[in-house]
């Protein structure tokens, strides 16, 4: 069936999900925003598009992504075509108090301003329902520090690409540790020089070789520090 053919109003809310995540996978912008009006003038609550629509299509996207059956340019198609429908959703979602899985500071580091695979994360983050801060690039310690006390988030990501700025992730980490507040956060690092030696050897909680690692890396932290806090 070809997409002029489908009536939304026809559809049942199942499939109306379903033809929501395969636009995602598509990289459909146009096609989500009117997909999500639908289910939102069908009476389904935000938090209830953002996880059987939005969440539940970029799962797939980020299963195929870390299966090496996408690539870069289709994730990124599929992240804006996620954030359209998060433009919808997002101050909806602040009106309800909707719970979100937890939050992130994310920035490239200081002396370097590679930012592909960090917008990548960030969208796919995003996507599964962290919400996150992005710092762009070339960030130093205290844009960091001054982030992480302004927003609390759980998460600190850095992201380097070239050998000579990685260094500056460990000068981030024992900052945290002299302020006293690194066992309140969890540090996710990456890029393409970097390994889990160099993540253990900065005392990182994990290395995520791209972004799809990074988002279950992330879920995973999380269960645990509410499983704790529970």
């Amino acid at each position: 069936m070809s997409e002029e053919e489908i009536i939304l109003s026809e559809l049942s809310l199942d499939d109306l999900y379903e033809l929501m995540k395969e636009d995602l996978y598509d990289g459909l912008a146009a096609e989500i925003e009117e997909e999500v009006h639908e289910a939102l003038g069908r009476g389904q609550q935000p938090y209830e598009v953002l996880t059987n629509g939005l969440v539940a299509g970029m799962e797939i996207v980020g299963n195929d992504f870390r299966d090496g059956i996408l690539f870069v340019p289709e994730v990124l198609m599929a992240a804006k075509a996620m954030k359209a429908g998060m433009s919808i959703l997002r101050p909806l979602l602040a009106e309800t108090g909707a719970e979100k899985i937890g939050s992130m500071v994310i920035g490239t580091v200081k002396g370097d301003i590679h930012d592909i695979g960090k917008n990548l994360v960030t969208m796919m983050m995003e996507g599964a329902g962290f919400e996150v801060f992005d710092l762009g690039i070339n960030n130093s310690v205290d844009s960091y520090l001054d982030a992480i006390e302004k927003h609390n988030p759980d998460i600190l990501g850095m992201s380097a690409l070239l050998t000579t700025t990685m260094p500056y992730m460990k000068v981030v980490i024992d900052a945290l540790k002299e302020k006293g507040i690194r066992k309140n956060i969890i540090v996710l690092v990456g890029g393409a020089p970097l390994n889990d030696a160099f993540a253990e050897a900065i005392e990182a909680d994990a290395y995520c070789r791209d972004a799809a690692v990074a988002v279950d890396t992330a879920k995973k932290f999380m269960k645990i520090r509410k499983g704790v806090r529970a």
